[in-house]
């Protein structure tokens, strides 16, 4: 039998192949990140302390927010480092921690996503009894319920993980760990977490894709239900923030676990990677921002007082 020397750190391979490109990726990546942080920690600021927005709708943007600013987390520092100092290693234990946090935070946030459905089809389609459904009892428990679901979901994969072992071969195609990457270097039959992955997977998969689409057939019911003209771009307009960031993260976990990864697609999978992990958690706060008139008016009305200083001045 051969004899394999077991591997106990793998190597990133970064968004270039170039090191002279290492230094404007790092300052690309750092805006990326540091936008991400400065528009998601407003938004919280604003959700918590404007006592206009604190309605369901708001608090879970508020979490949606606090997931993006850990999301980004996960993977931007290791990546900035890395680019500086053309350091690319990563041991065993801080890969598996970064799967970890990574699957932890994604379901979490997909969960939550499921969740903010469910807030937009009673505010449209149960309007009088929003307040009653939508109660902060009942806000809380479905908080709750996402990050401890995202918490037992990510833990299971990661165990699943812990019986890999690795040897040979220690490249990993992207900038940070992830399933299908250590599935495709593992020198460990991966039959059980590839049934693990289809079984709990699929079952989570499916359950929150269905709370989070099926909300919407009732909806566009309800809209479609609406005389006029006005009425039904009102009534949807308070969904179409909510549904882009659903189409954009749901078409960036497809690719990534859907598709196959082959020597042809390293590339692609790293840049819809870059898109999944770092551009995503960004996007998010500036699509609710631009196209919400309750988080404009906030940030008026927290401007307003140093305004009217200086107009005094």
């Amino acid at each position: 039998m051969k004899n394999l020397t077991k591997v106990t750190g793998f190597l990133l391979i970064s968004l270039s192949d170039h090191p002279k490109n290492f230094h404007l990726l790092f300052i690309v990546f750092f805006l990326i990140y540091t936008l991400t942080v400065i528009t998601n920690v407003l938004i919280i600021i604003f959700v918590f302390t404007d006592s206009q927005l604190h309605t369901p709708m708001y608090f879970f943007l508020g979490n949606l927010a606090f997931i993006d600013i850990s999301y980004s987390t996960v993977t931007a520092p290791k990546m900035l480092r890395d680019l500086v100092t053309n350091n690319h290693l990563i041991s065993l234990p801080a890969c598996t921690t970064q799967v970890f946090f990574f699957i932890y935070l994604a379901s979490a946030e997909v969960s939550l996503l499921s969740a903010m459905s469910y807030d937009r089809y009673v505010a449209v389609c149960h309007p009088l009894r929003y307040t009653q459904i939508m109660s902060w009892a009942v806000c809380t428990q479905m908080a709750s319920g996402v990050w401890v679901l995202g918490f037992i979901y990510s833990l299971v994969h990661t165990l699943c993980t812990l019986r890999l072992t690795f040897c040979g071969q220690n490249i990993i195609h992207n900038f940070f760990c992830d399933l299908p990457h250590l599935f495709q270097i593992s020198c460990t039959d991966i039959f059980l977490n590839i049934l693990v992955l289809l079984v709990v997977g699929g079952s989570f998969g499916i359950g929150v894709f269905a709370i989070t689409f099926v909300p919407y057939i009732h909806i566009l019911c309800a809209v479609l239900r609406i005389r006029t003209n006005h009425g039904k771009l009102k009534a949807f307009s308070t969904c179409t923030s909510h549904l882009t960031v659903v189409f954009i993260f749901y078409g960036s976990i497809i690719f990534i676990y859907f598709v196959p990864t082959t020597s042809n697609l390293f590339t692609l999978n790293r840049v819809v990677s870059v898109t999944y992990a770092l551009i995503n958690p960004l996007l998010n706060p500036l699509i609710y921002s631009i196209r919400n008139k309750d988080l404009k008016d906030s940030v008026k009305r927290a401007i307003h007082p140093y305004m009217r200083k200086h107009d005094h001045r």
